[in-house]
């Protein structure tokens, strides 16, 4: 089943795209479609913020495709239940790297490249890998960051069972200014009836 269709914006795909898109939905079947939650969230995001087309456009794109290194992350890893090794731990953050070169390499994706790396970073400065904190994180990693830990918390991982969504916003508030913008987490609180319509 092809579930990530049509979630491009481009209506010709490069066969580059399209092969990218087949290697992400191995890796997103087994985080239990978890670009296909994530998307709408997105979606509703950019609206809130009343983003442009261009910008919504970019928004959904780099939402995709920013775990795309994670294709070259070796599924025992991956989806590995017990804890990782310091050296797995390592390998996993390498997929920041990883998915930038490749998107760099590809026309349509060579604009989000450098969000791609840097979708880890946290407002406080211990993320990865750069270390870089607030406002010298992009926007939409920013946005990502929100949205990708609240559908990672209310959904079964190989590790943990699902959190109720009451707990997940608790602690993302709990985490905001340390992990997360805490204004934007404020917005998702704000507006999480509608962000999270669909949700859990």
């Amino acid at each position: 089943m092809n579930y990530l269709k049509n979630t491009l914006v481009y209506k010709e795909q490069s066969w580059t795209v399209q092969a990218l898109q087949q290697s992400l939905q191995h890796k997103d079947f087994g985080l239990m479609g978890h670009s296909v939650r994530l998307l709408p969230m997105i979606r509703e995001m950019g609206k809130i913020l009343n983003f442009s087309d261009s910008y919504m456009t970019e928004l959904n794109l780099f939402a995709q495709f920013h775990d795309l290194g994670k294709i070259l992350i070796p599924d025992e890893i991956l989806f590995k239940q017990g804890t990782l090794t310091l050296a797995e731990w390592e390998e996993i953050q390498t997929h920041c790297l990883i998915g930038s070169r490749i998107a760099s390499s590809v026309k349509e994706l060579k604009y989000i490249s450098d969000f791609i790396y840097v979708h880890h970073e946290r407002w406080d400065g211990t993320g990865y890998p750069l270390g870089v904190s607030g406002r010298d994180i992009p926007l939409f990693c920013r946005i990502l960051s929100v949205l990708d830990a609240y559908d990672a918390m209310t959904s079964d991982r190989p590790y943990r069972k699902a959190l109720s969504r009451e707990t997940a916003l608790r602690e993302l508030q709990d985490n905001a200014g340390t992990q997360f913008d805490p204004e934007l987490v404020d917005i998702v609180n704000k507006n999480r009836k509608r962000i999270f319509l669909n949700g859990k």
